[in-house]
């Protein structure tokens, strides 16, 4: 299993602040470990890595996990709690 996390740099090159909040709550909770990669969704650079992934994926919100499975179609979530309920709860 893969899981990529994507989150937004701003216009004004500041990561958002939900993006802060989500990061923050994977530390706390010593989940950083579990993702893959981490990529940068930069609002003024469209081709960033994590704004292509998101074009790619018609996602519209960040900070987004991407969670790939071996034969399976990539699953998009774009809410931490459920996210970490889902995935990297089963991981422990």
């Amino acid at each position: 299993m893969r899981i990529t996390l994507v989150k937004k740099v701003l216009a004004d090159g500041s990561l958002c602040a939900k993006c802060n909040d989500v990061l923050e709550k994977l530390r706390e909770n010593d989940q950083e470990k579990f993702l893959t990669q981490t990529l940068i969704a930069d609002e003024r650079d469209p081709q960033s890595a994590g704004m292509q992934l998101a074009q790619r994926l018609n996602v519209q919100r960040a900070p987004f996990f991407v969670v790939e499975k071996e034969g399976q179609e990539p699953e998009v979530y774009t809410v931490y709690f459920k996210f970490a309920k889902e995935v990297l709860n089963a991981l422990r």
